[in-house]
């Protein structure tokens, strides 16, 4: 196995990461933004004000993406094992 194979294997595995994060760090982005301003109009300066509106979108993402992301995993490993012979030898 080359250097070549190596940083190719480690570039795919960070573009299924990248893809399989944005959206749940995208939404809790979102409902940060929201809340902050909420508090800025309201001139509320609680820092834990935010959590549990994050948390709960967070949540519904999950559920929402859960079962994309798990077929991105899935379909990512199968690839990579299926790949193994050829990377070996």
């Amino acid at each position: 196995m080359d250097a070549d194979t190596v940083v190719n294997v480690g570039r795919q595995s960070m573009e299924v990461i990248m893809i399989l994060a944005a959206p749940i760090q995208l939404s809790s982005l979102h409902v940060g933004h929201i809340v902050a301003m909420f508090q800025a109009d309201t001139q509320i300066n609680e820092m834990t004000l935010s959590f549990f509106p994050k948390l709960f979108v967070v949540a519904l993402v999950m559920m929402a993406a859960g079962p994309w992301m798990l077929s991105q995993i899935v379909g990512f490993t199968q690839r990579l094992v299926e790949k193994v012979p050829y990377m070996i030898g």
